[in-house]
């Protein structure tokens, strides 16, 4: 497996205890649908190195306590504290009807209903406050807001994507 066919999960932040076990801030809407993962892939300079989970238990505000089997000591942990961790994107679960993962939009086609065809979806740009489709129109770029006012509908079999973009945004980027 190559990067690409990796989702970034979270990150390793401290150790927790003396017994090996690690603090994590699990990047993902439902921490919950983790509970009964059996390993995640740890970037280690450069490579993506399976560690199996021995232990996982939610905290608050999408923390977890990690156990990795064979880490049993704090020195042990501390060797991972910084890490980012990773999942294959095959383990992702499927999404129905308007619902997608930012990776696969890529390269769809944006139609607004009422500027028609206004370009190609480059990137998904995750910002704290409010993410947004980075779509390109010939030279220009348009950034629209990832929001279910604005999608209307998500045709994965055609890579289209209507949307119904605020009055007067489009114009701006025009």
């Amino acid at each position: 497996m190559n990067k690409d066919d990796f989702y970034y999960l979270g990150k390793i932040l401290k150790t927790h205890g003396n017994k090996g076990q690690v603090m994590v801030h699990l990047d993902v809407d439902n921490p919950e649908k983790y509970l009964d993962l059996e390993s995640v892939y740890l970037d280690l300079h450069g490579e993506r190195i399976p560690f199996f989970i021995a232990m996982l238990e939610l905290k608050h505000n999408q923390k977890a306590l990690i156990q990795f089997q064979d880490f049993d000591t704090i020195e042990d942990a501390e060797s991972l504290a910084g890490l980012e961790m990773f999942l294959p994107i095959s383990e992702l679960p499927v999404l129905k009807g308007n619902q997608f993962y930012y990776h696969e939009i890529i390269g769809f086609h944006v139609t607004d209903h009422k500027h028609g065809d206004i370009g190609v979806i480059e990137d998904v740009l995750d910002l704290p406050h409010q993410s947004l489709f980075q779509i390109r129109f010939g030279e220009k770029e348009i950034l629209i807001p990832v929001v279910d006012e604005v999608i209307q509908k998500v045709d994965k079999k055609k890579k289209l994507l209507l949307i119904k973009a605020p009055e007067g945004l489009i114009e701006i980027y025009l």
